[in-house]
């Protein structure tokens, strides 16, 4: 039986949720960071006495690094190891988090919310690719789908240190609270092993016989001492033809529409609502409360998607999900009562982001062990110009008399232009082995 195999053949237990929990909290991480400048920006405009412009851009240029940092991490992924990118990307952003709490001028936080991008973008497309490689066929999309859910407590903490640390405490505080994460460091490195078709792919036979061993050991299945090992790419070289050459073009081209209408529409949405909020009218602290209550509505669209994605099928779960999404959006820019807007913003929470693990899924299972990651990072760099766009066009649209439902109306045509792209060029990959998808 040969090294991945093995791999794919031990029972989920105990080694399986550690990995899950150890990057989810990475992930989490990650999303907390992300969230806390949408809070953030609110309170220090207002401070700053910042232009529409100037807000767009603090939000704008994280997305440029995050763009930069998805692609190169990705290809260093597939070169050096996804572990060692994991890591060192989640130190990058943490640190340069608690350096924007001192900086003096825009363009010193505009300098550190780039380096924040570098490691934002560079670390999901690792951590993504980690889990999957480690994570039996048969519940592989469950278990990206759960990770996808640290996403959502990610935002729910930012959300949590926004409303009781900003109003009291100012947004300086919350800056240097989103760089604690930089001490998890030493967890990553304890807990998390190297990808096995990473080791092998790299020659490292005898290290990934020796880890597989150990993991047999800890699941309880018999340990088998002879090295055999099949080929998990064709190529070992990382090169971005090989995302446009056969069968992969078609793939490529999917994946890249996906991620950049999702981006453009989540981004466009989620970091731009409490100031649009703000703007319909509601205080600073009303806005945080009704934007903590749709945060609370992504967990249990993670559960769902999680079940789905196993029974529908990657497909149709994510095409529904962000058809679904795109009926909530159009309704939520039409409410014209509290009420109103906290159902269909929950909904458009619950859809968006259940959206979101599914294509955490379906991402690196189009592509083999040599690329996965480097494809993986460009389809996210792809995404990132949505988000480099989105604030953008959300600030020039709400200038107009009608901008907030003009916005919402835009952000209906781009997810329901996403979930055509999905069931025009998607194929189906639910019980494959990475294996059979990427070779």
């Amino acid at each position: 039986m040969d090294l991945v195999s093995r791999v794919q053949r031990l029972p989920i237990g105990r080694f399986h949720y550690t990995l899950l929990w150890v990057i989810g909290l990475g992930w989490m991480f990650d999303a907390m960071d992300t969230g806390l400048i949408s809070f953030i920006l609110t309170k220090m405009a207002e401070e700053w006495q910042m232009t529409p412009t100037e807000k767009g851009w603090v939000v704008s240029i994280g997305f440029v690094g995050m763009a930069i940092g998805a692609v190169f991490s990705g290809g260093l992924a597939d070169r050096i190891g996804r572990r060692t990118v994991f890591a060192i990307t989640l130190v990058t952003y943490s640190i340069a988090t608690a350096l924007c709490a001192f900086a003096p001028n825009l363009t010193w936080l505009l300098v550190c919310r780039f380096i924040v991008g570098l490691g934002l973008g560079g670390q999901l497309p690792v951590a993504v690719t980690l889990v999957s490689e480690y994570i039996p066929a048969q519940v592989r999309g469950r278990f990206i789908v759960l990770l996808e859910s640290f996403w959502g407590l990610g935002w729910l903490v930012a959300a949590l240190i926004s409303y009781f640390v900003i109003p009291d405490y100012g947004w300086h505080i919350a800056f240097l609270i989103g760089g604690l994460p930089a001490l998890y460091v030493f967890m990553i490195l304890k807990k998390v092993p190297e990808s096995i078709p990473y080791l092998i792919n790299r020659g490292r036979i005898q290290e990934a016989h020796e880890l597989v061993q150990k993991l047999e050991r800890q699941c309880g299945v018999e340990v088998i001492e002879t090295i055999e090992v099949k080929p998990v790419a064709t190529k070992q070289s990382v090169s971005f033809s090989q995302l446009w050459s056969n069968p992969f073009a078609k793939r490529t081209l999917m994946l890249w529409l996906i991620w950049f209408g999702i981006v453009f529409s989540y981004y466009g949405i989620f970091t731009w609502l409490p100031s649009l909020l703000v703007k319909q009218g509601y205080s600073i602290v009303q806005s945080f409360e009704y934007v903590l209550g749709m945060i609370l509505a992504q967990l249990p669209g993670y559960v769902v998607a999680a079940w789905l994605v196993e029974k529908l099928g990657r497909k149709a779960t994510l095409a529904g999900f962000i058809g679904m999404c795109a009926v909530s959006a159009y309704f939520f820019g039409q409410a014209t009562s509290v009420n109103m807007i906290m159902l269909w913003g929950c909904l458009m929470s619950f859809f968006n982001l259940g959206a979101w693990g599914v294509l955490y899924t379906y991402t690196p299972e189009q592509y083999p062990t040599n690329i996965r990651a480097f494809g993986s990072g460009w389809a996210s760099a792809i995404g990132r110009i949505g988000g480099i766009v989105a604030p953008l066009v959300v600030t020039h649209m709400m200038v107009a008399s009608n901008g907030f439902s003009a916005v919402f109306m835009m952000f209906t045509a781009v997810l329901f232009a996403v979930a055509a792209v999905i069931l025009i060029l998607g194929e189906e990959t639910k019980g494959k082995t990475l294996e059979e998808i990427g070779l």
